[in-house]
């Protein structure tokens, strides 16, 4: 008989009560716990998760209960101390909502007590889960694009929202190769008021180690991406080879032309759709060391050593090499780097959203 994972689940907001849901809704795993600042929060949904117990002290709850799946879904200024209490309470595995962390020191003081604690972690990139995604990963596969040369993935939403998700993505469409360098630019510090502080745009280079040069730009300077109406799902990631190219569009299906002519379909994204399987391969991981989720900590750290090398070349000029040795306070430099004039955007929907 297969095991029945206990999880709690903390933070009730969107993505939390979406986690807790896809939980609640796979027989692997029982939600045992839930947990918010806002007490209103976790009484409404307790009923449609089977009742779990209720709390507004994180720390209360894991000692109370020691859930074997710890998962947070909270502001991203708070990583570091509920990843602790993750190992605290012994879970097994540690589910969390992008990004990784707000700044390289962060990051590397959450990898450092990963690293030596050995429980797995997963970061939610859910949107490869995608029809749409997966269509395009198989065209990549089949060989039909000949040699993948260039990755161009945009989106209009701001960088701590948007760019890990792209660079995930980025990554696993060119099967997961390391990055040697990047280099980029960015302007606008409207949107560093949000939780999610960010520029108003960024973009830059990537230099992968097989030879793909990767193009990655997020914010009001992207280019429209004119067949989503869904100013959030305007996204789009072009893989392009010597034989062909293919594309995704998270709000709007996919498309390619190959040799073999002209070929498209649906496909959007879809929380219902997209968090059943990536919640089962937790379940496959903890039943199997080696089944390795295809969102673990250790992938979306080297995507995001990438978005920091960004902003790092933004702040010092030039090109930044990768890995990261040295932990920065990225967004901070990066604020006061960037000129204080209006970003110029690319869109009248961008040109609203950031204020221009």
């Amino acid at each position: 008989m297969s095991n029945v994972y206990k999880v709690v689940v903390i933070g009730m907001g969107k993505r939390g009560k979406h986690h807790a849901a896809a939980f609640h809704a796979n027989p692997r795993f029982k939600v045992v716990g839930i947990c918010d600042i806002d007490r209103a929060k976790v009484d409404a949904a307790a009923p449609q998760l089977g009742n779990p117990q209720v709390d507004t002290d994180a720390s209360a709850l894991t000692s109370s209960l020691k859930p074997d799946v710890f998962c947070f879904c909270t502001l991203p200024s708070i990583r570091l101390d509920l990843i602790k209490l993750g190992i605290k309470c012994r879970a097994k595995l540690i589910a969390f909502e992008k990004p990784v962390a707000m700044s390289s020191v962060e990051a590397i003081k959450i990898k450092k007590i990963l690293d030596r604690s050995g429980v797995k972690v997963v970061v939610s990139h859910q949107h490869r889960y995608g029809e749409h995604y997966r269509k395009v990963k198989e065209i990549i596969d089949s060989g039909v694009l000949g040699r993948v040369h260039t990755i161009h993935s945009v989106a209009s939403g701001w960088m701590m929202h948007m760019m890990s998700h792209l660079i995930d993505y980025t990554r696993w469409y060119n099967n997961e190769a390391e990055a040697d360098w990047v280099m980029g630019q960015a302007a606008g510090v409207g949107k560093f008021r949000d939780v999610h502080a960010s520029p108003d745009y960024i973009g830059g280079f990537v230099q992968f180690a097989n030879g793909v040069r990767g193009i990655v730009e997020c914010g009001a300077g992207a280019p429209d991406v004119p067949e989503v109406d869904y100013w959030w799902r305007k996204c789009r990631i072009n893989v392009q080879g010597t034989e062909g190219y293919a594309e995704v569009l998270t709000g709007g299906g996919w498309r390619a032309v190959t040799k073999d002519g002209i070929a498209s379909g649906g496909g959007c994204m879809n929380y219902d759709n997209d968090m059943p399987p990536y919640i089962q391969e937790m379940a496959d991981w903890l039943d199997n060391d080696s089944k390795v989720h295809s969102c673990n900590f250790s992938s979306a750290y080297k995507g995001f050593e990438i978005m920091m090398g960004l902003c790092r070349s933004v702040i010092e000029g030039g090109q930044i090499a990768l890995p990261l040795t040295k932990g920065s306070r990225e967004l901070e430099k990066l604020q006061k780097k960037i000129p204080k004039v209006k970003v110029m955007a690319s869109t009248p929907a961008n040109a609203k959203e950031y204020g221009v």
